[in-house]
């Protein structure tokens, strides 16, 4: 709800009479709190002897674009700096603002939605390796049976093509 603006106004003045009435009571609470009624005077930095040499020691002169003739200020002199290469941080800035190289070749396989029983799979995944060495066991066992059934089978070939050699001696 949008107040009018004669309402504003209205609201202003009361702000600023608010204000007035708690400046009037803090000063008032602070005169009271001091006991002589005089206000409080502020120190500003500088006023104790102290504080005098503690400014003194922060201000010394420093003389930059000044050449004096006096030789006690000449100490003060403050040698003049070198400017920085612009070529090199031109470079550091380029350098910098270089793109990073990007990947040529995309992995499809990475990009693409994983189907919902991916997973499922992955736990699955260790106990197919057990049962993939067992199976691989397997094979061989019954390959090895085969063949002793081919070498018996072979050998009683051989024996009886012994046999019906010898008989025909």
């Amino acid at each position: 709800m949008a107040a009018a603006p004669g309402g504003l106004q209205e609201e202003a003045l009361k702000r600023k009479e608010r204000l007035k009435a708690l400046r009037a009571r803090t000063g008032a609470a602070a005169r009271q709190n001091k006991g002589d009624g005089e206000p409080e005077v502020k120190h500003f930095r500088g006023d104790t002897k102290e504080e005098e040499e503690e400014v003194a020691k922060h201000k010394e002169l420093r003389l930059r674009n000044y050449a004096p003739e006096d030789e006690e200020l000449k100490t003060r002199v403050v040698p003049q700096g070198k400017p920085a290469s612009v070529e090199d941080k031109v470079k550091d800035q380029l350098e910098a603002a270089k793109p990073e190289p990007i990947i040529e070749e995309v992995d499809l396989a990475n990009l693409a939605p994983r189907k919902p029983d991916w997973d499922l799979k992955r736990d699955v995944a260790k106990k197919l390796e057990k049962l993939e060495k067992r199976t691989q066991r397997a094979i061989a066992e019954l390959i090895r049976e085969r063949l002793r059934g081919q070498e018996e089978n072979l050998a009683s070939a051989v024996d009886s093509a012994k046999q019906e050699g010898s008989d025909s001696d």
